[in-house]
């Protein structure tokens, strides 16, 4: 499991003080680019070298407790399942030991014309299929 720390700064708050929805969104987002850094993926060459890109085609979310302006939080990131072209993945974000949000989401795995393609070379190994 990949764990990415996160700070909420004021202006991923809304007028409640409180993380706006979206930005959860954009934390797990942040923390699977880290994920995939982290095993040695560089998705810039996999685009150029493989023409291939992930995009996502689904999410589900849940909102479970509000985190707040200043809040150190930690957005974790594993495998859930791997297919030849697709990648599911469980996503958490807590502050400390409190789960605040976790979803789980669908990457589609796209070729150069933007259709379904087989995962890059040795990739689904690399992920921990």
């Amino acid at each position: 499991m990949h764990r990415w720390p996160v700070r909420v700064y004021y202006e991923d708050t809304d007028l409640a003080g409180i993380v706006y929805y979206a930005n959860y969104l954009r934390f797990i987002e942040r923390a699977r680019t880290e994920w995939t850094r982290a095993l040695g993926i560089d998705q810039t060459r996999m685009k150029e070298d493989e023409g291939a890109v992930f995009a996502v085609r689904r999410v589900e979310a849940d909102y479970l407790s509000p985190a707040r302006f200043d809040d150190t939080l930690i957005v974790t990131t594993a495998p859930h399942r791997i297919t030849p072209a697709r990648i599911e993945l469980d996503q958490q974000v807590l502050r400390g030991e409190q789960l605040l949000f976790k979803a789980r989401v669908m990457l589609a795995c796209l070729g150069p014309d933007m259709r379904p393609r087989r995962l890059p070379g040795d990739l689904a190994a690399l992920m921990g299929s």
